[in-house]
Formats: C-alpha cells, structure tokens, sequence
C-alpha cells in the first residue's frame, strides 16, 4: 500500500462519509486553529437526496437549521451566506418563506461542500484500525471509479494504489440506507419489475407515470409527496392510485411548539441518562414526532382529490391505513400482486397493480464493517449495538486511547434527533468540543422550557468542563 501524503503528520480527525453531519462538522472545523482534518466519501460529489427533489417540496425544519446557524450564526457557511453569494436575499427575504426548499438546500450544501479543502470525494473508506504502537488510527482508503491493484485498467490507464490514512480521531457519518421490507426484497431486486424505493423516485418518474395503476406505500412525509405528484400528473378521473400505510393513520407530524422540544440538545441530554429499555421503548410510541407527514402536505393532498371530485364522481385512488403487506409477487400477466393484512379488521386481501414505490423509510447503515478490525475493543449494549457516551463517542477498551465519533447512528442512545437537521450544528460543536478540550462555539446552558425528568438535567457548561479536563476524548467514557 501507498501512504498518504500527509503520512509525516497525522489528522486530528478523519471523517467516513459526507452528508449533512460530517459536513456540517467539516464547516464548523475549518476555522478552528491548528487543527488537520480530512472527510472521505465515495461519491464523487455531494447530493442530498437527489430522488426526493420533487418539485416545490420543502424540507421540514425552518431555514435556521441549516450546517452551522445553531452553533454559530457568524459562519461564512450558512444558508443566509449561500443566499448573499447568489445575490437572492431580497427575494428570500420577500417570499416569507420560514421552510427552504429541498433543491435550495441541496444547492446550498453543494455550495458549502466546494469551499471546503478538507473534503475528499471519491475515496472509500474499507476499514478502520488502531495502531497501538503508534497510537493511532489507520484508515484504508481506495479511489472509487477504478480496481485498485498492480497494472493499468482496462482503459490502459493505471491504476490507483490504496493509501494509508493516519488519524488520531475518526468520526463515522456513513448515514442511513434504504429500508425494503423483507416481503418486497425480491420484488425490489427485479430490474424487470417496477418495484423502487421513494429514495430514486425521480429517476423512474416518468416510468411510473406510464404505468396502468401505481400502489404507494408507507405514510410518512415521502410517501405523501410521491403520492401527491403523482396525482397531480395523472389524468382526472383515470388516476388509478393506491396508498397503503402500516400505520393506524395518515396523521399530521407532531409541530406544535412543545411538541418540538424532543428534538432540542436538552431532550437529547435526558434521554441519553435513560435506561437501556426505556430508550428503546420510547420511540415508537413518538412515531408521529418523525414518522408522519407535514399537515401541509396533507392538506394539499386533500384539496386535489376535492379538486377532482367537484363535477361529481370520486377519483380513481385508494387511500387505506392500518394496512401491512405481507408478501409480494408476479403474476403471470407480468403485473405485481400484494398479499394484505389489516390490522384492526383482522382480515386479508389481494392487490394487483402495475407499479410499486416504496416509502418505507431508511435505516442506520451498521458500522461493523468498518470497525470489524476493531473487534471487542468496541463496548456494546445488551442488544449487541455499539454503546455511544453523551459526548457521540464509541466507547471503546481503554487501550485505545482515540476516539470514534459517530453521527446520525446513535438513535438507540440518544432518541429521535439523532437525524434530526435542527441539531446537527450543535452536535457538531459538541464533538469539537470533547476533539479540542475546549469548546470552539458556545454551547447553550438551556435550549427547552420542557424539563423532561425530575431534577437538574446537566447543562452544556459541564459537558465542555468536563472536556476541559480531558487529557484526551475518551477520558469520561
């Protein structure tokens, strides 16, 4: 193997991945004196969600929570600093807009992501190891696009050799993946058959629209949307939809005032004190915090099926909660069957449809790839999950002397936020915070008039003491 160019002096922290969280901490890093980061990702650019930029969607937390705002409002990264580089404030300022657009916001961390000289795009993290003799992280890193190993490729171009990365601190933000329910896998597998996930719906649109009848599934905020641009794109009275949903209903997100407080960092700091099994019971009775759809979104989706109803008649669409589906398969006609089961009937029925697009969701890709040459150096809970300190930190065997920090795969430890946009600064901050001993932004004592549990819950002036007297990280893990 090759070694990094920067093999003479090790990083401070290497970053695996590059989404919304690790580049918010990239932005956050780059001004903090005398410290070398580097963020790889395999992709050759950033995108954020590129299948769900449906037009005139918007995102679901105001222009505020963008990468830095929330740790510090002065960051030539911020959402407003994007919109003065475009010369577009006044027309922001007018449109009285409080919720950006998605494609504004793809835009804008595109914009972020190429001022940025410590992003790697295009390098592919394989594994994470420590170096007890030197004390510190090796990170194997390969160039995508290209085999690495001896030779040219195919193009008679050489090949990249795989490099060594040396980091004292690692931060993983490898970020979520596309859930496909066991019952629809093999559906979903099939290149032949129009079976996708709402994370690509873009890209097989107008496929989509071609087709004789299309079933929706899944009740949260994408699915709404794909249900609703495909109602608005398929002739009146022929539109021919279904939308299934697992849950009891299609009900509005939880946006009442203090109902938003479970995603403030003093919600966070309570939960993580929580034990194990009430943490893992909690969030699915929170389902309408983070799983349902924005009251906008549902109301727009009512007024175009009156829309169509008004010379009388109903439209051709279905909408059914409380549904599961059980099995999928193909018919002889080449079309797609659904086995269905409703909940609170106790019954079960056949669908037949043409296409299928599932909003079901995503998952916390798991880390153990990337940390398998670690092994038992890594603390799990009774669940085998990696146990992760208030600070976002593995907690690992006290021989490594490093931290690993994780972003947006600490759900288990610290509740429903976890992906949340609105907290991704204030994470950020708090992990430069416990990486330096001192905190590069001010972290606020009290963001909640909510007091979740009986007593003092600790404040962000004792997490950055406790940081400050940290010979390294992990000292309080």
């Amino acid at each position: 193997m090759t070694h990094d160019p920067s093999a003479g002096a090790p990083l401070d922290l290497a970053g695996v991945g590059i989404g919304p969280a690790n580049l918010s901490l990239a932005a956050l890093a780059h001004p903090v004196p005398g410290l070398r980061t580097a963020f790889h990702d395999q992709r050759p650019s950033f995108h954020w969600h590129p299948g769900l930029l449906i037009e005139g969607t918007t995102l679901q937390v105001p222009f505020l929570a963008d990468l830095v705002t929330l740790a510090d409002p002065t960051s030539p990264f911020s959402f407003l600093s994007y919109l003065a580089h475009r010369q577009r404030l006044y027309p922001f300022y007018f449109a009285e807009r409080l919720h950006p657009l998605r494609t504004e916001y793809d835009a804008y961390c595109r914009w972020v992501s190429g001022r940025l000289p410590s992003l790697r795009f295009g390098h592919r993290v394989e594994a994470v190891r420590w170096d007890a003799a030197d004390g510190l992280f090796v990170l194997d890193v390969t160039r995508t696009g290209a085999a690495p190993g001896p030779g040219p490729d195919a193009a008679g171009e050489p090949r990249p050799a795989p490099c060594r990365v040396r980091a004292r601190n690692v931060v993983l933000g490898v970020g979520t993946a596309p859930h496909v329910p066991e019952a629809l896998r093999g559906q979903a597998d099939d290149p032949s058959v129009p079976v996708v996930h709402s994370s690509d719906y873009l890209r097989h649109r107008d496929r989509l629209l071609a087709a004789g009848h299309v079933t929706v599934v899944g009740s949260g905020q994408s699915g709404a949307e794909v249900f609703l641009d495909l109602l608005r794109h398929r002739p009146a009275g022929a539109e021919r939809l279904h939308w299934l949903a697992r849950s009891p209903a299609f009900a509005p997100m939880e946006y009442s005032k203090l109902g938003l407080e479970h995603f403030t960092p003093d919600y966070t700091r309570y939960f993580h004190t929580l034990p194990e099994p009430v943490r893992d019971a909690l969030p699915g009775r929170q389902w309408q915090l983070y799983k349902a759809v924005d009251h906008q979104t549902l109301a727009a989706v009512h007024d175009e099926l009156c829309r169509r109803s008004q010379h009388g008649g109903w439209p051709d669409t279905v909408l059914t909660p409380g549904v599961t589906v059980r099995a999928a398969f193909r018919t002889a006609e080449g079309r797609i069957g659904l086995d269905l089961a409703h909940a609170e009937q106790g019954t079960r029925a056949g669908l037949v449809t043409d296409a299928v697009v599932l909003a079901t969701g995503y998952r916390e890709r798991p880390l153990d790839r990337l940390l398998a040459p670690l092994g038992d150096a890594v603390r799990r809970d009774s669940a085998g999950r990696p146990r992760i300190d208030e600070y976002y930190r593995l907690v690992l065997d006290p021989s490594v002397t490093g931290a690993v920090f994780v972003q947006n795969a600490e759900r288990h430890t610290h509740g429903v936020g976890a992906p949340d946009l609105g907290l991704v600064a204030h994470r950020s901050a708090v992990v430069l915070a416990a990486l330096t001993g001192h905190p590069p932004y001010p972290l606020p004592e009290r963001t909640a008039f909510t007091a979740f549990g009986l007593g003092q819950q600790p404040r962000a002036h004792e997490e950055t003491s406790a940081a400050r007297s940290s010979e390294h990280p992990r000292a309080h893990s």
